[in-house]
């Protein structure tokens, strides 16, 4: 209308003719026309619908907390250019772009897709929703227009399409983040020939987002002639190699990210003024050298974040206080000395502050009440000393303190905090604190902590300000000298949100008025290990994941309510006085159970019996109770099991062979058992594929034991042991508020090993061993023993072993402990054992061995009683010579001959009868001026023993 009036003052004034009017306004009207938004198109109003019909709204598809469904506003009857998330051309009505970030999708999309009917579309986003694993499709190319696409986060797997560059037009490509929400692996991997093709083909990328992606190479060089490019993110991308230096020289580069990734090296050049770099994360990468001084002259930079590299000049670089505009400084694990310097004190901007995991000395400096913005600050893992500055009571905007693992002492009163409401995760642990856990403040004005750990703080008493927090997930109080019982108003402590609760290695000794299933109804983690708690065992809620409660002094039976522990995974009651018969429902748990840990207690009855087929179990230890029966056959369903431990039970089965189809036992351990039999081929002629450790010692098993019925062809590699650096363990990553808490359980056993029982609280990965010791086995010693290369100690002691030593047994170049004694053995040592230059530990005593005993190397270094009971053999350590040549000839039964075995010892009394006493006296007294008192108290039991059999 403003347009109607000033063309009719025009003419009033001007007095211009009617026909030239009629024509201005003609055009006018036109002009108004065209400027409506012209309508959508049918066919893609269409394509847009069945696009929405191909998916179902789940809330939970979209992690961003704004999320809502988009596509509710998808009407038929309305033009697709008034819907949500579409934009139009208004000149022709096409659809230009399409965005349903966030929008609760669920559901797959593939190539047929309509959503590539839209050929007109010059910006795609489909950020934060779930498209359920789905590949990128390669019909992606048919929408060669497109300047910006966005597919992060919204679960695509599978590789990258190489279709995607001949988007020859785009400027912003984000396909990062694709992750499934459990692994920080992503989803999508990209060749590396793609990866060169689309620096190559995208020109006028200006946005570049890989993160997350497995690309597994280096980066091209090509990447420095993105002329136009602004943000690089390559985190967590696999790459490798040398960072290439000319990228840090492009133009117009503010971002960029290529933290986590450990396998890429390079280093940082001499920057100028002109660099408009605002953002610099090297985070997790190998890039070393120095930080050059030149950094300074960055006016632009906001963000330095070189956490976890090789950058060191000893103390921490004075020059950093010159960049006054930083809002982000992490210099992290990267070994700084010293004390944080002064020049610091200029970084009043920082609102993140972290120079943790270093070695850094002196106090905290008191400048820090002055950094008014800060919201981080981490100077967690250090040498610092001195008490906490009152200053910190200033820091009003501080929501997260880590200064946990220091030397740090002094007194500390909650009323410190009672400013900084904002703080909810407060980190002291494990410094030389003084807590007034009890003092003036009033409790209630505490903050309120999500996360706070308080663990090795020589805390004597829970603290009472704890009564008032009603926000907290993750508690640690671990390690203190916390005695008596926990207090009944720790019930009533953040009931809905505690998820992680440790209190560890404490005096604790039960719980007043303890309820019949403990409260926090989220809690998914709970540690009371190390303790000492009576009485029953306290059961968690169904919620739980994770239960430790091993080295206490419980009893009783387990309650029937432990089978309502519907999502456990991990289950730790060893170490403690309990009995009983296992509640059968254990079996049940399999599914999602992985380690059961009932070690050392006094459970009887079975195992149960029910495995699933899904079953997740990695590690059960049960060993040390009177446990009886057979083994169940479902552990063959198993197939993730890694080790079984069932020593010192009471087991009355023969050899599991049907357990070799579990493709992951790495330990298998039966010793002191009544398991019997002889041990036959598999039915499926396979051996255990992985197997590391196998003990069947103290046993009845009888017959052959022959390697290959055992043990795969590709068990105990020495090329997989080398690293002996690296434990048998598992992962759990349990979701505990906060973010994600993994934690690694080690795996542990009781073996002898060197002659002596050892209880190994951590497995190498490196270790092997076999030991069928105190069994009935015969026959010749396997020589495929020889095989198995990566061995580290075999035990076949106590046996009925006879022939030769097998010279294969030189092969083993890793053994360390070799103990033959105590059987039928005879011919000569085999001189190939003096390459064994690992070998400690050596025992052949008690057989029929005549010759010399090798010499040299380790061989120098044991001791007569290796080889004591075998008076065929000569030479170093013995006292016989080999020069004399009846040395090497095994004479006829002696005295010394009785006791060079048991059934040597059996064949006297019967040759000489119980009535005559002579020989018997003989042995006895040659025994006890010997000092060899076991082998005299074994024989004078042999002697009850055959009395009583006459009898």
């Amino acid at each position: 209308m403003g347009l109607y009036r000033c063309l009719s003052t025009v003419s009033n004034t001007h007095m211009l003719p009617k026909v030239v009017i009629i024509i201005l306004l003609f055009h006018v009207s036109v002009a108004i026309s065209l400027r409506q938004p012209a309508d959508c198109k049918d066919e893609e109003s269409s394509a847009l619908l069945q696009f929405k019909e191909s998916f179902i709204i789940d809330r939970s598809a979209s992690g961003y907390d704004g999320a809502y469904p988009k596509v509710l506003s998808w009407k038929q009857n309305n033009s697709c250019c008034s819907w949500d998330g579409i934009e139009c051309d208004q000149s022709t009505g096409y659809v230009i772009g399409l965005d349903l970030s966030s929008s609760c999708l669920y559901g797959s999309i593939n190539s047929n897709s309509t959503l590539f009917r839209l050929v007109n579309l010059q910006s795609l986003n489909l950020a934060d929703n779930n498209f359920n694993y789905s590949e990128i499709p390669t019909t992606i190319r048919n929408l060669p227009k497109l300047r910006y696409l966005n597919l992060s986060a919204s679960v695509f797997s599978g590789q990258v399409p190489s279709e995607v560059s001949q988007l020859s037009k785009l400027s912003s490509l984000d396909l990062s983040l694709n992750l499934d929400g459990v692994s920080i692996d992503g989803l999508l991997t990209l060749n590396p020939s793609y990866l060169a093709s689309l620096v190559h083909n995208l020109t006028r990328l200006e946005n570049l987002y890989l993160g997350y992606i497995n690309i597994s190479s280096k980066i091209p060089q090509s990447m420095a002639n993105l002329s136009f490019l602004t943000s690089l993110s390559l985190r967590n991308c696999q790459l490798f190699g040398e960072f290439p230096v000319r990228i840090f020289q492009l133009q117009n580069l503010k971002l960029l990210s290529v933290r986590n990734n450990p396998d890429l090296t390079g280093y940082l050049p001499e920057f100028n003024q002109s660099s408009p770099l605002s953002s610099l994360v090297l985070a997790g990468t190998r890039f070393s050298e120095n930080l050059p001084s030149s950094i300074q002259k960055l006016d632009s930079l906001e963000e330095l974040n070189v956490g976890g590299c090789n950058f060191s000049e000893g103390l921490v670089p004075s020059f950093l206080g010159k960049l006054r505009q930083l809002t982000y400084l992490d210099i992290s694990k990267n070994n700084y000395g010293g004390p944080i310097p002064d020049s610091l004190a200029n970084l009043t901007q920082l609102t993140v502050f972290r120079i943790g995991t270093s070695h850094l000395t002196g106090p905290i400096p008191s400048w820090l009440g002055n950094f008014s913005k800060l919201i981080y600050l981490d100077f967690s893992y250090n040498r610092l000393n001195g008490s906490i500055p009152q200053t910190f009571s200033n820091l009003i905007n501080l929501e997260i303190l880590y200064l946990q693992y220091n030397d740090l002492s002094g007194t500390v009163e909650f009323q410190m905090f009672e400013n900084l409401q904002n703080l909810y995760q407060l980190h002291l642990n494990g410094n030389n604190l003084q807590f007034l856990t009890e003092s003036t403040i009033v409790n209630a004005s505490v903050p309120q902590f999500t996360i706070l750990g308080l663990s090795s703080c020589n805390i004597r008493e829970f603290p009472s300000f704890l009564r008032y927090q009603q926000n907290l997930q993750k508690l640690y109080l671990a390690e203190n000298k916390l005695y008596g019982q926990v207090p009944k108003w720790m019930w009533n402590m953040s009931i809905d949100t505690l998820m992680y609760l440790d209190i560890d290695q404490n005096f604790l000794t039960g719980f007043e008025q303890p309820p019949v299933v403990l409260p926090w109804v989220n809690l998914r983690f709970l540690k009371l290990s190390s303790n000492m708690f009576h009485g029953p065992l306290p059961i968690p809620p169904p919620s739980i994941l994770g239960y430790e409660i091993q080295d206490n002094k419980l009893k009783g039976e387990v309650s029937p309510e432990i089978c309502n522990l519907s999502s456990i995974q991990a289950l730790d009651l060893s170490n403690n006085n309990l009995s009983g018969v296992l509640p059968h429902c254990i079996g049940n748990f399999s599914d999602r159970l992985i380690l059961l840990l009932l070690a050392n207690n006094s459970f009887q009855g079975i195992l149960p019996q029910t495995y699933s087929k899904k079953s997740n179990l990695r590690m059960i230890d049960v060993s040390y109770n009177q446990l009886q029966g057979q083994l169940p056959r479902s552990l063959a369903n198993c197939v993730m099991l890694e080790t079984l431990i069932l020593s010192d039970n009471k087991f009355q089965d023969v050899f599991p062979s049907w357990l070799v189809t579990l493709p992951e036992l790495k330990v298998l351990a039966m010793r002191h058992n009544g398991f019997h039999g002889v041990i036959g081929k598999p039915e499926n002629n396979n051996g255990f594929l992985n197997l590391r450790i196998l003990d069947l010692s103290f046993n009845n098993f009888r017959g052959e034991f022959l390697s290959e019925y055992i043990f795969s062809e590709y068990a105990m590699r020495s090329n997989i042991t080398v690293n002996q650096s690296t434990y048998m363990k598992t992962n759990i990553t349990y979701d505990a508020g906060g973010g994600a808490i993994t934690l690694d359980y080690g795996y542990t056993i009781t073996i002898a090993n060197k002659g002596a029982d050892r209880y190994y609280s951590k497995i190498q990965e490196a270790f092997a061993a076999i030991d069928v010791s105190s069994n009935k086995f015969e026959g010749k010693i396997d020589e495929l023993i020889g095989n198995l290369k990566g061995l580290r100690s075999l035990n076949v002691s106590n046996n009925i072993f006879t022939g030769e030593i097998p010279s294969s047994l030189g092969n083993l170049t890793l053994l360390e402990a070799l103990d033959l004694s105590q059987n039928k053995l005879s011919g000569e040592i085999p001189q190939q054992l003096a390459q064994l230059t690992f070998l400690s530990q050596f025992n052949a005593a008690l057989n029929r061995l005549t010759g010399p005993i090798p010499q040299g190397n380790q061989f120098a270094t044991f001791n007569s009683t290796s080889y004591e009971g075998n008076p065929g053999l000569c030479g170093d350590p013995l006292p016989t010579k080999c020069g004399n040549p009846t040395a090497h000839q095994l004479p006829p039964p002696t005295v010394q001959d009785a006791y060079s075995s048991e059934s040597r010892i059996e064949w006297i009394f019967v040759v000489a009868g119980l009535g005559s006493g002579l020989v018997q006296g003989i042995i006895l007294a040659d025994l006890m001026i010997r000092r060899r008192y076991a082998l005299f108290l074994k024989i004078v039991d042999m002697l009850v023993r055959t009395v009583k059999r006459r009898r």
